[in-house]
């Protein structure tokens, strides 16, 4: 193999043809150097490929999930240029891991063509963690930051460090003190994290080997005859992939490891990512009695960049799957697993799998028997146990991990353009950045430091963020009583379709020394005044819309102050957008913030970072958004709109068709939301450290009712 070959091997050609039907040809695919080239064979010298991607700075690898072809699934990823999205090759493969190696690979050179770029014309050079590729691990712009990048060598690079353990990502033998209180419920870690904490889930009762655990949090939008939610937690020795397969199938291999499953098909595939299904419950409480239930719910499944794989499902409606006779349609509020790698034990693979559900089962039976839901939601937490078992009596581990494919519940297709304008109706800004934390991913790893040299540390690194305040913090306050917009500031916490500014401490930013030991530290006052926020729809999407007469950019300018401008923009049927206004005296000469102002749109692209957090809301929802940072250029696309006193950034939402999946799965629940979001720009060298936030927002139960649409003034570029 040449030098300059990055990888190649067989891969399947995929694409649809104009009459609907997809198609698939094995080909040939090399990476060499820069070029992404494919042949119907090995190539010999000087062959001529099929066809050719120049891979650069502006190429994206975009994950297309699950297809199905001919009975087969297959992994689809699609290599585009984001200036001329004609420019695309798209490629699948039947293992899952293979195609993971790809997309690595090509976002490895991706990154690769950025960094020497930045080397030739920016002397700020980033700094790369290269825990990865030291031990031949070649690391993406997904996860060279992720916790299982670091993983490999922390033990002999960080002795006297122990690691912040979260479930399914640290050593399974180290013990994590649950008797102490975390400083912040929105820390930067994951929300499997929460699933033990005190202040959600206490511990039920254990069985079969499992421990079951009951949400503590009460809720008032739910119904009385739906359940807490639980979950089941338990070990089994198998791969995550091997768990993954079995959960996903509903063929007859699901009858050996799931006892409340009686049948199962599919409704409807909308995307890679997302599928509607029909699901009929097998339940054993007095059957002679009780009529059988069954489900119509929408199913998302992601894998993390630390391999772990999140399945979520949430009950739907669908023209397509009506009520069917005989049987009582139960209604799923949240549920699904998260599959978790752990450390090996004497040579097998071992992965915590944790099942949640909270359901209403419906019937008279819900009202007069109390203890027949908790029975039945029992039963089907137990399939956890199921797959224990099933792996611990087969030897069938050789076999490269498909998803069996199911039989479609009718005979006409229902087109995806239908499916999309479902899950448009269920419109979130909140929920729309849900999955971008997974693609691109921004979490570090994390260490915490013996307790004797913690206090010491952490003033240490106290004194840096106060004087790195001193110096980018303004002295002066701003007026805010001249800015306004159509949402309402409201600063009490029971507040309803309003927005407050978000405790700059509920998040955790890189510290003074991350470059070092990876450390966090709470992010502290921000740098920017959030003056206003703005909440429009429109039936097309709003790009720049500073142009509005009167808005608070405007008023900011007239004033001789310079503001920032996040507009994310959530498509649909109806086009949404939420803009927040971030106001200061003047950006500060040389700092980071003023070069991101200043420079070009993929230093832009390249830094600019979002953290979420969901505070209030459904399990699904919390689990979904997470509160991993996220690299917002890398996972979606990004406007950048330069004027002379404001920097507004265009978020588009919509371009990621993994983020479009999610929606399905809060239709209805967007009013019962609180959401947080941090903005800021991403630090890499010492120079830079510690980060420091643009401005965070909290907005609370936001209704789709209260959008504006505004009057845009003509925009003079377009014209």
């Amino acid at each position: 193999m040449s030098s300059k070959v990055v990888y190649e091997g067989w891969m399947v050609r995929y694409g649809r043809r104009k009459i609907g039907r997809s198609f698939i040809h094995m080909r040939y695919f090399v990476l060499e150097s820069r070029l992404l080239a494919y042949y119907k064979r090995k190539p010999q010298v000087n062959q001529v490929p099929i066809k050719t991607l120049l891979i650069d700075g502006n190429c994206r690898v975009e994950d297309r999930g699950l297809k199905t072809h001919h009975g087969h699934m297959v992994y689809v990823l699609s290599v585009y240029n984001k200036k001329d999205k004609y420019l695309r090759i798209t490629m699948a493969a039947f293992n899952i891991q293979e195609a993971l190696v790809w997309k690595e690979k090509i976002e490895y050179v991706i990154d690769q063509h950025q960094g020497s770029q930045a080397a030739n014309g920016n002397k700020y050079v980033s700094f790369e963690y290269k825990s990865g590729m030291d031990n031949g691990r070649t690391a993406s712009s997904s996860d060279r930051e992720s916790q299982f990048s670091a993983q490999e060598d922390e033990d002999d690079t960080h002795p006297n460090l122990l690691r912040r353990t979260t479930i399914g990502n640290g050593p399974p033998e180290s013990i994590f003190d649950w008797t102490r209180e975390l400083d912040s419920e929105l820390s930067n870690q994951s929300n499997n994290n929460q699933a033990f904490s005190r202040k959600h889930w206490r511990l039920l009762q254990c069985q079969n080997g499992l421990r079951i655990f009951e949400e503590l949090l009460e809720v008032d939008y739910l119904p009385r005859s739906c359940s807490r939610a639980m979950k089941a937690v338990g070990v089994v020795e198998a791969t995550c992939e091997e768990i993954f397969e079995l959960v996903m199938s509903m063929d007859g291999t699901r009858f050996e490891w799931d006892c409340s499953f009686q049948y199962g098909s599919l409704v409807e595939e909308v995307d890679g990512h997302t599928a509607v299904l029909y699901h009929r419950l097998q339940l054993d409480w007095f059957p002679m009695v009780v009529w059988p239930r069954d489900l119509c719910y929408v199913r998302y499944w992601r894998r993390n960049d630390d391999g772990s794989y999140v399945v979520l499902f949430r009950s739907r409606e669908h023209e397509n799957c009506g009520p069917q006779p005989g049987y009582v349609r139960a209604h799923i509020e949240s549920g699904g697993f998260n599959i978790s790698p752990l450390k090996p034990r004497n040579g097998r693979p071992r992965t915590q799998v944790q099942h949640l559900m909270q359901i209403d089962l419906k019937g008279w039976g819900v009202g007069y028997v109390s203890s027949f839901q908790q029975h039945c939601l029992l039963q089907v937490l137990n399939s956890v146990a199921g797959l224990r078992e099933w792996f611990s009596q087969t030897d069938e581990r050789n076999a490269p991990p498909r998803i069996p494919v199911m039989v479609n519940m009718s005979s006409a297709s229902v087109s995806s353009r239908k499916g999309q304008k479902m899950l448009d109706s269920s419109v979130s800004s909140a929920n729309r950045n849900s999955v971008m934390m997974d693609e691109y991913s921004d979490e570090d790893e994390e260490f915490q430091i013996a307790e004797a040299e913690q206090e010491a540390y952490q003033n240490g690194i106290q004194s840096d963020v106060k004087r790195t305040a001193v110096e980018e913090e303004p002295a002066d306050q701003i007026d805010l009583s001249c800015f306004s917009g159509n949402l309402r500031r409201d600063n009490n916490d029971k507040g309803r379709d309003c927005w407050t500014i978000s405790d700059g401490n509920n998040f955790r930013v890189r510290s003074k020394h991350f470059c070092y030991d990876k450390t966090k530290i709470p992010a502290g006052k921000h740098l920017m005044d959030l003056v206003a926020v703005d909440w429009f729809k429109d039936t097309k999407r709003m790009d720049h819309v500073v142009r509005r007469q009167g808005c608070a950019a405007q008023v900011a300018t007239e004033k001789g102050l310079f503001s920032i401008v996040f507009n994310l923009q959530v498509p649909g049927s109806t086009h949404y957008s939420m803009v927040f206004y971030f106001v200061t005296k003047q950006l500060v000469p040389g700092s980071l913030l003023q070069r991101f102002v200043d420079g070009d749109d993929e230093f832009r692209t390249s830094r600019l970072k979002l953290i979420p957090s969901v505070p209030k809301g459904s399990w699904i929802v919390r689990q979904s958004v997470g509160s991993t940072p996220c690299l917002l250029g890398k996972a979606v696309d990004c406007n950048y709109i330069r004027g002379p006193k404001y920097l507004e950034i265009d978020v588009d939402i919509g371009s990621s068709t993994v983020a479009n999946g999610v929606l399905g799965l809060v239709t209805g629940v967007i009013t019962t939301l609180v959401v947080d979001m941090a903005f800021l720009v991403q630090a890499n060298t010492t120079d830079e450290l510690p980060e420091r936030l643009i401005g965070a927002v909290r907005v609370s139960h936001i209704e789709l009712k209260s959008a504006i649409t505004p009057k845009l003034e003509v925009d003079p570029s377009t014209s």
